[in-house]
């Protein structure tokens, strides 16, 4: 039984590449009767077009998990750390092309 445990773990490899991870301020997510589809972007202060840079599709199952998985480690990170502030979106919340910054000029 112990032999059986031991064959059945799962090792995983992270590359560099991968571990050096994607930075994202945007994520917009769709769905379909099978699948659910995240798509992380990148947007910058001044530019008018963002690329997506990464996408992930996920089954619902698979996306139910992760919404557990994310809602466990916000509860953990809330008790170690405060609560995160809440953005909405609108007028006065969150504005995607909004940096904070007063415009630049040449």
């Amino acid at each position: 039984m112990e032999d059986q445990k031991k064959n059945q773990q799962l090792k995983i490899e992270l590359n560099e590449e991968i571990g050096q991870g994607i930075y994202s301020n945007l994520a917009i997510i769709s769905h379909s009767p099978s699948e659910f589809v995240i798509d992380f972007i990148r947007v910058m202060p001044g530019v008018p077009k963002a690329q997506v840079k990464s996408r992930i599709v996920l089954t619902p199952e698979h996306a139910k998990r992760l919404l557990g998985a994310l809602k466990d480690n916000i509860t953990r990170y809330e008790k170690q750390f405060g609560a995160v502030k809440d953005i909405k979106e609108g007028p006065a919340g969150f504005n995607p092309m909004a940096f904070g910054a007063p415009g630049g000029q040449a």
